[in-house]
């Protein structure tokens, strides 16, 4: 597990699920604290969420994934699918009454390059 930065729990079988900067979501027994699964997620890991009704850990990426882990068992995990999204839409939200995901991102331009100016003095 690299630099675990967001998280979620289920709080039924006491399981943690972290995503990492190094593309796993790290699912840790909280009662212990073993790595119980680490399934592969997308690049750039911003939130992660849990619905206790569907099993299902989501893990928000900017790379432009949603990636869906299904809790077959308190130690058995399985991707069930990697959504694509738009890229950067890492900010997540869970509707546990409506099982929704939201995840919000803008439309970003292209910068223009600027010249370089030089400076006074410099050579």
């Amino acid at each position: 597990m690299r630099r675990p930065f967001s998280l979620a729990i289920d709080r039924k079988h006491q399981r943690l699920f972290a995503g990492c900067h190094n593309k796993v979501m790290a699912i840790v027994n909280s009662e212990n604290g073993k790595v119980v699964g680490t399934p592969a997620i997308g690049d750039g890991v911003d939130a992660n969420a849990f619905d206790a009704t569907t099993d299902l850990a989501f893990s928000s990426n900017g790379d432009g994934t949603l990636t869906v882990v299904h809790e077959d068992s308190a130690d058995k995990f399985t991707v069930a699918q990697n959504v694509a999204t738009q890229r950067g839409a890492r900010t997540m939200a869970l509707d546990t009454n409506t099982h929704d995901i939201y995840l919000v991102t803008a439309e970003f331009d292209e910068q223009p390059r600027r010249k370089a100016r030089r400076v006074r003095g410099a050579r």
